[in-house]
């Protein structure tokens, strides 16, 4: 099974550029996991000190907002895309320090 995350300009300084993620993740949790695994510098700007996702930071499986699909324990099948959506210009200060 293979999903895409797709990184947003924002955070790909973080992954050398690169703007999408091939996983094999079962879950939101998984492939997010698998994110900051691969790419641990970019662990505290997906996830907060508890090891929620942050609070500014919008997540969505295949364009729903994953808050109205039952969070991180969302389910995923070949082919989904996971998609972070980091807070505006404004609200970048409180995430990307």
């Amino acid at each position: 099974m293979a999903i895409t995350i797709e990184i947003p300009t924002a955070f790909r300084r973080f992954t050398d550029g690169i703007p999408k993620l091939d996983s094999a993740a079962s879950t939101v949790a998984e492939a997010l996991n698998d994110l900051t695994a691969r790419y641990p510098a970019l662990s505290r700007h997906v996830r907060d000190e508890q090891g929620q996702v942050r609070q500014f930071l919008n997540v969505y499986l295949n364009e729903e907002d994953i808050r109205f699909l039952g969070g991180e324990s969302c389910s995923l099948k070949d082919g989904d895309c996971v998609l972070l959506v980091p807070p505006s210009p404004a609200d970048e200060a409180f995430v990307l320090v």
